[in-house]
């Protein structure tokens, strides 16, 4: 877009009360360094057009477990690709958060990987530059059986961005599938209620998305889909139905 563009449409957004969020990292860093190498020599260009238009934060995911690195190598390569991510979303006003992965089917490799909100504590740590945080997730949380206290325990600078979503009834937490996932607060297999009042406690200030990964969801038309995402975000944040 160009700049007129841009003003345009962030005009329109703020006109409806509307802003945007949080993207996602372009960085492809969990593979080979060539892969890696060529997605952080565009990240200044992303990052700059998403300084532009107001977007400060970012969000990704760790991989749970890897066929050949051990957990320190893996550890070793992970805070010094996401140091080199950070330290330039930093010089464009950007904060970075990564989710771990919970279930259990992703972990079916030689060398487990970080997968806990106190491992990825470490991992930042690690890192070192200030600008990096968790992306709270709902279905990971329940996942790695973590609890509100858990939460409890960071600030609001430390919460990148939040997903929420619900599980699937009938199976037990080793038997859930990372892309079979229901809308927020549809099944309440996930205690929603104290994940969101721990955010609440601790002050938490950014975006909440919706992350279902549903293929009945997927497979109706758009605007549907969007009514029942926005009537179940709505359900679960306690707010009121909004008239047309």
């Amino acid at each position: 877009m160009s700049d007129d563009d841009l003003k345009r449409l962030l005009d329109d957004l703020q006109a409806k009360k509307l802003k945007l969020g949080a993207a996602v990292l372009p960085v492809e860093f969990r593979k080979d360094a060539a892969t890696f190498n060529e997605g952080l020599a565009k990240l200044p260009g992303v990052a700059a057009v998403l300084q532009k238009a107001g977007v400060a934060r970012m969000s990704t995911y760790i991989m749970s477990a890897h066929q050949e690195l051990t957990y320190l190598q893996n550890f070793r390569q992970h805070a010094a690709r996401l140091r080199e991510i950070a330290v330039i979303l930093k010089d464009h006003g950007s904060n970075l958060g990564w989710s771990t992965l919970a279930p259990h089917h992703l972990a079916e490799h030689a060398h487990p990987f970080i997968h806990s909100l106190s491992e990825t504590q470490e991992l930042i740590v690690a890192i070192g530059t200030g600008n990096v945080g968790v992306q709270l997730d709902t279905y990971h949380w329940f996942g790695t059986e973590e609890a509100a206290e858990d939460i409890l325990s960071l600030h609001n600078e430390d919460v990148i961005t939040v997903d929420l979503n619900d599980a699937p009834t009938g199976r037990t937490i080793d038997e859930q599938r990372d892309l079979e996932r229901e809308l927020p607060g549809a099944t309440g297999v996930i205690p929603i209620q104290s994940f969101l009042d721990s955010l609440m406690k601790i002050g938490y200030d950014g975006a909440v998305h919706a992350e279902p990964f549903n293929a009945a969801l997927r497979a109706k038309p758009l605007d549907e889909a969007c009514a029942l995402t926005a009537a179940a975000m709505k359900k679960v944040l306690g707010l009121k139905s909004l008239k047309s």
